[in-house]
């Protein structure tokens, strides 16, 4: 079973993208280096609570 997770800008905060992830490996939070449209860089996205 997926979870549906939001991922945050670390930099502005912005809610740029939402992916899934196994409900079993949750022990941790997800963290991504993904672009953000609004930083116009890429940065660490990390999971919303």
């Amino acid at each position: 079973m997926r979870k549906k997770v939001i991922l945050i800008c670390s930099e502005c905060l912005s809610r740029n993208y939402t992916t899934t992830k196994r409900v079993e490996d949750s022990t941790t939070r997800l963290e991504l280096n993904k672009f953000c449209p609004h930083c116009n860089r890429y940065t660490i996205h990390k999971e919303s609570k």
